[in-house]
Parts: C-alpha cells; structure tokens; sequence
C-alpha cells in the first residue's frame, strides 16, 4: 500500500497539469524539458486589483489572526516549566557556530557586491548565505538543548540536502504553468550549467526550514497555547483522503489554463495530495496533533517557512542573479522583490517541507515511530 501510494501521488503531482495542457492545443513538450528555465513572464497575467488585494489581505488574516489571538492572550509561561517543556538548557556555544556566521556573513558580502576578482563566480553565491545560516541556526540550537540535527542526526541533516534539491525542482516545474517567479542574468548559462548552479541552493531549502524549525521550538512563548486550542477530529478514513486527493488534483490540473485565478493550487494542492497520500500509506502527518488540539506543529512550520522566506527574498534582492515576481492582481507594495500577500505562501509551503521531512525519516527509520519531523 505504502508503494502503491507513493506511485499515485508522484503521478497526480507531476501529472495532473499534462492533460488538460494537451486537450487546449499547448504542447506538452515545452513542459517537460528538464531542467525548466523560466527566464522571463511569458504569460500576460492580470494588472493590479484593489478588489483582489483587499480580498487576499483579509483572506490571509482570517486564517492567521485566530492563532495570534491565542498566542497573545493565554497565560504566561513559567520559565521553568518551559525551559522543562521545550528541553532548554544552558550550553556553550560551539566553535563553529561562529565559523557558520562567518560564512553567512561573507557570502552575503559576496552576493551585494561586485567585486572585479569575483566577478566569474558571482552568479554562484545565493549558497553560501544559506550554508552560513543553516549551520548558526543549529549551533544555537545547540547551545539551547544540547542537540541539533547537524551534530546528532547527521544521517538525516544530509538526506534533508538531497531530498530537498528533488523537492524544489518540483516547484519550478509548476512554475512553467503559471510563470509567477523568472530568473533574470542566466541567459548566458547552459542548461547543465544552471541545473548546476541551481541545484545548490534549492538543496539548501529543506536543511534551513527544518533546522529553523528546531531553533524556534525551543521558544515556547512562540506557540503558547497552541498546544491546547481547537481540536478538530480528523478521520483516519482512506475513502476522505482519496476524495481529497482527487479533488486536489483536479484543482492542479486546471491551473495552467486559469493561471491568474488558481497560482495558489501550486502550494495548496501539492500539500493535500501528499497529505492524503500519507494518510493512506498510514504514516503519520504534521496534523496529528490537531486532533487533539495541538497546532503548535503546523504554526512553527509555517513560521519557520516565513522566517527562511524573508532570508531568501531579502539575499536575493540585490544579488545579481536572482528572481523577480510575476504575480496577478497582487503585483504592488512588495517587501524586497515578493509583493506582501505573496509571503502567505510561505506558510502551506512550511507544512510541505515538514510532511517531507517525516517522509525522509520514515524512509530513513521506517520503524522507529517518529512522528515528528
């Protein structure tokens, strides 16, 4: 069953957009050169909307604004019982948590400047941050629990670099059918070179989300109360996640044909059909604790996912090669390059790298029981 499931999903993910891509005339082809490289928006997307801005804004903060009010209005934590809680301690902080600073910090040099010696590798720094920053992240987990996934699951923290690379390959794929990001001064490379050059970075996604993820559980003021909040019964029931699954699909199918109306499909629809696909293989989610009324998973995913997005629009802004947004309706009033209601797609994008990092550990110890990513 675990197989077959794996088999459906990579099949509803990668092939729910060919077939209606071919009944409209487009050819499939231009889909699936691989490596994708969108270069420029070669969709007309719709002008700016004031109508569909103020409807994005309040659509993100009905979702969002329940948990803040829930954060901000429970109780105090006693420092005790939560450094108990969340395993803090006191730690000295490693040696080369300061070496991962330095590497952020001179890559980030690196990439805001245009040095003449530098010049040849100066496409090639968006890295080299995002190293520096993954091993600071986990030297100050460290310090405050005594662990961190580069020091005490090593195995892991490297399979997160090679899944990741596969995973965000995925989503320049579904960029091809609606063109909302493009790279911009990678004309010049071939399609080996950029698939190079591009494939570093996208490995560093996951290993960044993930360890920004430790770091912040060791905050419990972040989630506070979240682990006792709204309890939603999720059925465990094969036939709702096939339906979901389906219908998941079906919203991803149609999203090359109404690019301007259905983009958000590229970072919903992935998250049900994987969801629904676990849930049939019986492995465990990050939603198994709603049942019981713990979101304090899925909200640090999602911030964790926020947090790693303001780095990496923020690196990216004044780097030379880098990418720039194509985004309908919503196209004004952008915080670096990302226009404002685009970073609420950071949040599902969260609870995707945390469903992929279970999967990770499940393939990695498929009988330890780990439920949490």
């Amino acid at each position: 069953m675990k197989f077959l499931s794996a088999i459906i999903a990579l099949v509803l993910l990668i092939g729910s957009p060919l077939p209606v891509i071919y009944l409209s005339g487009e050819p499939l082809r231009k889909y699936l050169v691989f490596p994708p490289v969108t270069t420029y928006p070669s969709i007309d997307h719709a002008p700016f909307s004031w109508l569909a801005f103020s409807l994005m804004l309040f659509l993100i903060l009905l979702v969002i604004t329940p948990f803040l009010i829930k954060i901000f209005t429970s109780g105090d934590i006693d420092p005790g019982k939560s450094d108990q809680k969340s395993g803090t301690a006191s730690h000295r902080f490693p040696a080369w948590g300061w070496m991962g600073l330095a590497i952020m910090a001179a890559g980030w040099t690196l990439a805001w400047t245009r040095f003449p010696w530098f010049s040849q590798l100066q496409t090639h720094t968006f890295t080299i941050p995002w190293i520096g920053y993954i091993i600071l992240v986990n030297a100050f987990t460290l310090k405050r629990t005594g662990r961190s996934l580069l020091t005490h699951e090593p195995l892991y923290f490297v399979c997160l670099f090679i899944f990741s690379a596969f995973f965000w390959w995925y989503f320049e794929y579904l960029n091809q059918f609606v063109v909302n990001w493009y790279y911009i001064n990678v004309e010049t490379l071939g399609r080996f070179e950029f698939f190079m050059y591009a494939t570093l970075p996208f490995a560093t996604v996951l290993p960044a989300v993930m360890s920004t993820f430790n770091l912040l559980k060791t905050f419990p003021g972040l989630s506070r109360g979240l682990d006792k909040y709204i309890s939603i019964p999720l059925s465990n029931s094969r036939s709702l996640a096939i339906s979901a699954m389906l219908i998941a699909a079906a919203a991803l199918s149609v999203t090359g044909i109404w690019p301007d109306y259905l983009y958000p499909m590229l970072w919903l629809a992935p998250l049900v059909i994987l969801t629904a696909a676990m849930v049939i293989a019986g492995v465990q989610t990050v939603f198994r604790g709603i049942s019981k009324g713990d979101w304090s998973t899925v909200y640090l995913l999602a911030l964790s996912a926020l947090v790693c997005g303001f780095f990496w629009e923020m690196w990216n802004f004044y780097s030379l090669t880098r990418w720039e947004y194509a985004v309908p309706f919503v196209g004004r009033f952008r915080i670096f390059e990302m226009p404002v209601p685009g970073y609420a797609g950071y949040l599902p994008f969260g609870l995707q790298c945390g469903l992929m990092a279970l999967l990770v550990k499940h393939i990695l110890y498929p009988c330890s029981g780990q439920t949490t990513p």
